[in-house]
Formats: C-alpha cells, structure tokens, sequence
C-alpha cells in the first residue's frame, strides 16, 4: 500500500545517507523505522498497565468483592 507524507528536506537527507549507507531502497529504510517505532509504542503501552493499581487506597481484592458485592 502506498501512503504519501511530506518529509522536510533534512529528513529526506538523513533517510538518503542510511539508505546509501545500508544498501537498501529509502522505502525500506522507512519501513524498517516505522515497524521499529510501532514495537516500542506497544512495549510502553503494555508498561504503562503496570503499576496503575498503586496508587489506589483500597486493595485489589477488597475492591473485587466489593463490586461483586454491589450486583
């Protein structure tokens, strides 16, 4: 699938140099950034679950109960 995005003129340098520099078409150096961005987003969305019990003043099973309680 084709996507077309404005690149400015430092970028499109940049991408160029490691296309050159790598052997390989600027698309896949595109590609290969874009798959490399997408895995980092997911680990930090799944990082970002960890934790958020913490803050909480009651506990998670009293919690659970509670609503469970509540039906």
């Amino acid at each position: 699938m084709r996507i077309l995005v404005d690149l400015g003129e430092t970028q499109v340098l940049a991408l160029d140099e490691l296309a050159h520099k790598d052997k390989r078409s600027r698309a896949a150096v595109i590609r290969q950034a874009i798959d490399e961005y997408l895995v980092r987003r997911r680990k930090l969305e799944e990082l970002d679950a960890f934790g958020l019990w913490g803050e909480r003043k009651i506990d998670g099973l009293a919690y659970q109960e509670q609503v469970r309680g509540d039906w």
